[in-house]
């Protein structure tokens, strides 16, 4: 297992290198620097953007408790939807974001230019923003709602695009110590220390930050907790800025069950997976197991392993079915990212800009499975490896390496851009069986697995990105500037078989002319109008879970080869920002046309037995509004709200290759989807004394395809933030989640999306965490 000693070498490394290579000639490499900005307000709108956009500076993500990851923060941005199970956004199974009408698999997420994939929970092509960096560190995060710049390294954002920054070293010497403690036995410790600039060493400045948090589940056994390091130097070199930055996280969390209606009503919402209650787990496991249960006219198991009602219940601790908990399930990852890169100017017309970044991942998603017995279960007289259920891991390992850049020129009126990204990442994914002893479990639920007994499958993925842009924006006068350009990108998939199916081959999505143009337009001092339309694809998945080679069938994946198309998106937006003197919004709005949207269809009768495979299924039509403002009530006091409407419709029925529908979705409401949702914020601040309360109404959303069962109520959530800054740099802050104490369905289709689900028996909701607070003591020197 990786440490942070390895880490921090690394780091040394980079430290001691940066002054040789400022004798040298430059690597072209760089990460994005946080421009300097000459308005106070935290959220900013985009002025001079001819997209939504808004920006999340340090100041407002500092207001969240610590360690809340820098998603729950955008959560009142319009538009955005984000739910997660715990109360810091951080428990990646839960995480879910929705944004027009896209889920997060359709978006694209970014640190420092960096891209970290499409942030789902088993990362094939990057890695969550909370492993990435520590949320101390985060800088500022830009939300563009709409499909995201032509310089967005990203090959999945049909929908919103998320950049993250991180903060810069400082110029000072100085730091930072922090201790939070809280609800549910939480505490974390963060330590920051800069460097300051060390004129011996050319200018360079650095910082090196550290975190450590843990705490317990707002219900059911076990923890969640994490470690991470990170590190950035910046060198100022040849007029420009030698930029490396270092990360290490070490995520260990255990998760909540996944449940349906059925078994909130049945067993509440409290109810969680046996953990520490083993042999309540193996009864139960050992009980599916049993022949005897399904035998005879009046078995007291059905095919589903659910009581009958007939006879006695075989089950123990209110136990109907054998999915009503399983004893745990839980995300190991360790992740190391990288880059270093170089900004500067060649001369007064022409700078460049260039980042080489690497990542690696080791993960283990576990579940303890009564479906698959442990090998000795059945032996006569065993005492070891012979419990009636297993641990099932789905194993990543992922080491990917790209380099982007760009070149800039001006001639004035038109400031031209040209710029290409290319990555080469190969990801390693398994499906894996260990052993576990009846009497007791003998491994560690928060470590890595070894000596499987059985390997079901495994195959190593290769994916080559290639993306290459031009633009120009044209300052037409005064008060209107265009700009227009296009991207073009080639992804190639290939797969090749370790164990399992006979599966290989290789899938392209590839389009050479995807345009985006837009305009500013000063229409008054105050009021700024914009406007754009912006064209994109997202590239085929590659991994065993997803995608094309989900169906591990030779078979399917030639039929997608030569019938699938790429997923596409045409995205219209126009809106106005309004810019006075005490407030400051915008009102944007937007159509987008969603097209060849993929889906897993079944094809052919189910008797034949045929396996599922992806199908271009038709598409989705979205038109919405977004509002959002922030009202400068006095020195002291503003005022922030937002407001979304989304109407996101399936266009066609769900086709499969014989004619037959196989789900009635035209005009039905695209899942996980809410049509209204409405944010307001109140906040007050003397520069001593600060507080804020916020509230955010979040309308229904359904979790099936045909809208056909499957509805999750509305619900409003609400948070509080109450702190003191003390002389000698010293801070005392206060976060209450969930004030009200709401109980509420936060993430839904965790299990997936159904068609229909009448009977409130799909597995696949996640309430929200209770009321929680947190408590921090901060000291700045």
């Amino acid at each position: 297992m990786k440490t942070y000693l390895q880490a921090g070498t690394a780091l040394a490394v980079l430290f001691a290198a940066a002054p040789v290579m400022a004798a040298e000639a430059p690597v072209a490499a760089a990460a994005e620097a946080a421009p300097a900005e000459d308005i106070t307000e935290v959220i900013v709108y985009g002025q001079g953007q001819s997209r939504q956009l808004q920006t999340v500076k340090s100041a407002e993500l500092a207001l969240e408790a610590a360690g809340t990851s820098p998603l729950k923060a955008i959560d009142k941005l319009p538009g955005v939807s984000f739910q997660s199970a715990d109360a810091f956004g951080a428990y990646e199974w839960s995480t879910r974001i929705s944004v027009r009408g896209f889920n997060q698999n359709r978006m694209g997420f970014t640190l420092d230019g960096v891209p970290l994939g499409d942030m789902t929970y088993g990362n094939h092509n990057g890695l969550h923003i909370s492993r990435a960096i520590i949320g101390e560190d985060v800088g500022r995060v830009e939300m563009m709602q709409g499909a995201g710049g032509l310089s967005t390294a990203s090959t999945s954002n049909l929908g919103g695009t998320l950049q993250f920054f991180s903060r810069n070293p400082d110029g000072d010497l100085g730091g930072e110590l922090a201790g939070t403690v809280g609800s549910d036995a939480m505490h974390r410790l963060y330590g920051r220390f800069d460097t300051g600039t060390l004129d011996n060493l050319g200018g360079l400045r650095a910082y090196v930050s550290v975190a450590d948090q843990k705490a317990d589940k707002w219900k059911g056994g076990s923890e969640q907790k994490q470690r991470q390091i990170d590190a950035k130097a910046v060198l100022p070199l040849f007029g420009g800025e030698l930029t490396g930055y270092i990360n290490h996280s070490e995520r260990r969390e255990q998760d909540y069950q996944d449940m349906s209606f059925d078994m909130i009503n049945r067993l509440g919402r409290d109810w969680d997976n046996f953990q520490p209650n083993y042999a309540l787990a193996t009864q139960v496991a050992a009980a599916y197991n049993n022949p005897a249960n399904y035998a005879g006219t009046s078995p007291l198991l059905n095919a589903s392993g659910c009581w009958t009602g007939v006879g006695a219940n075989p089950y123990q601790g209110g136990v109907k079915c054998v999915d009503d908990a399983y004893y745990y399930g839980a995300g190991i990852r360790d992740d190391d990212l990288m880059y270093v890169g170089y900004k500067g100017r060649i001369n007064d017309m022409v700078s460049v800009s260039a980042t080489l970044y690497n990542h690696t991942n080791e993960g283990q998603g576990l579940w303890v499975t009564p479906y698959t017995p442990s090998p000795n279960y059945a032996t006569a007289g065993a005492t070891s490896d012979n419990a009636p259920l297993s641990i099932r891991t789905t194993e990543y390992d992922v080491d990917r390496t790209g380099l982007f850049a760009s070149i800039d020129v001006d001639l004035g009126a038109h400031q031209l851009t040209g710029g290409f990204w290319t990555e080469d990442n190969d990801f390693n994914q398994a499906r894996r069986f260990y052993a576990e002893n009846a009497s007791a479990p003998k491994r560690d639920p928060l470590d890595f697995q070894s000596n499987p007994f059985f390997t079901q499958w495994e195959y190593a993925f290769n994916t080559k990105t290639t993306v290459a842009y031009v633009q120009d924006v044209w300052t037409v006068s005064d008060v209107f500037k265009v700009n227009f350009g296009f991207k073009a990108m080639n992804v190639e998939n290939k797969v090749r078989r370790i164990a399992g199916n006979p599966l290989s081959g290789t899938i392209k999505s590839d389009d050479g002319f995807l345009p985006q143009v837009g305009f500013v337009f000063k229409a008054l001092p105050e009021v700024e109008l914009f406007g754009s339309y912006s064209e994109n694809m997202a590239a085929y998945v590659s991994a065993a879970t997803s995608g094309p080679f989900s169906s591990l069938s030779q078979a399917n994946v030639d039929y997608v080869r030569t019938n699938l198309k790429p997923e596409t998106s045409k995205t219209f937006e126009t809106g106005a920002r309004l810019n006075l003197d005490s407030f400051r919004g915008v009102v944007a709005f937007y159509h987008v046309d969603f097209d060849n949207r993929i889906l897993a269809v079944a094809q052919g009768s189910s008797i034949q037995g045929n396996a599922p495979v992806l199908s271009n299924v038709g598409g989705v039509k979205t038109n919405g509004v977004e509002i959002a403002g922030t009202w400068r009530v006095s020195d002291n006091v503003k005022f922030y709200s937002s407001y979304s409407y989304n109407d996101s419709k399936y266009a066609n029925d769900v086709v499969a290759a014989d004619g037959t529908i196989r789900a009635r979705t035209k005009n039905k409401t695209v899942v996980d989807t809410p049509k209204h949702m409405l944010n307001a914020e109140l906040s007050y601040d003397n520069g001593s004394l600060f507080a804020t309360v916020g509230a955010k109404y979040t309308g229904e959303r359904y979790y099936t395809y045909e809208n056909n069962g499957g509805r999750v109520e509305g619900f409003t959530t609400a948070d509080a933030t109450v702190g003191y800054r003390f002389p000698l740099d010293i801070d005392v802050q206060l976060n209450v989640t969930n004030l009200m104490d709401e109980d509420y369905i936060s993430t839904i289709g965790s299990g997936g999306f159904s068609n229909s689900d009448t009977a409130g028996t799909a597995m696949t909701i996640l309430p929200g965490a209770p009321r929680q607070a947190f408590v921090t003591v901060r000291k700045r020197f």
